[in-house]
């Protein structure tokens, strides 16, 4: 699986320490940061484009809050991504959602509950059915 990374200062070290599990764990890491990104608009959005694109399959966005980056990435037209704290909301946010990203804050979480949750999130793939009819409504509002 191709998986999309980038950070801004503060997310910077986590996620080069994410960089690492992902690519111990084969999968294809495309980093989009790798120095700071002086924002977390800057990285969040450069994360965005890269899956929009086709480019990466999932993202994974870091900065300290996580909420300024899952902010920027879906004032982009079709973007699915949320903040997450815990692993069962990043599992669900992917199957029922169609999260095409989420955002970590390193602030708020540290490294070991952040792989968890990553690792719950790539492992989820999204169900369609009865949950394609939210995104159909998300994309009406835009």
């Amino acid at each position: 699986m191709d998986v999309v990374i980038g950070a801004d200062k503060d997310g910077f070290d986590m996620k080069e320490q994410v960089k690492k599990y992902l690519q111990e764990r084969h999968y294809h890491v495309l980093d989009v940061t790798p120095k700071p990104a002086s924002d977390f608009v800057d990285s969040a959005l450069a994360v965005t484009k890269e899956v929009m694109s086709g480019k990466a399959h999932k993202g994974i966005m870091f900065d300290r809050y996580g909420i300024g980056s899952m902010m920027a990435a879906t004032k982009v037209k079709g973007m699915v991504a949320t903040n997450v704290g815990d692993e069962t909301a990043a599992h669900q946010t992917a199957e029922h959602n169609g999260a095409k990203a989420i955002a970590i804050g390193t602030g708020l979480i540290g490294i070991d509950r952040a792989l968890g949750l990553i690792q719950r999130y790539l492992d989820a793939e999204y169900v369609d059915g009865r949950h394609q009819v939210r995104l159909d409504m998300l994309a009406k509002m835009i």
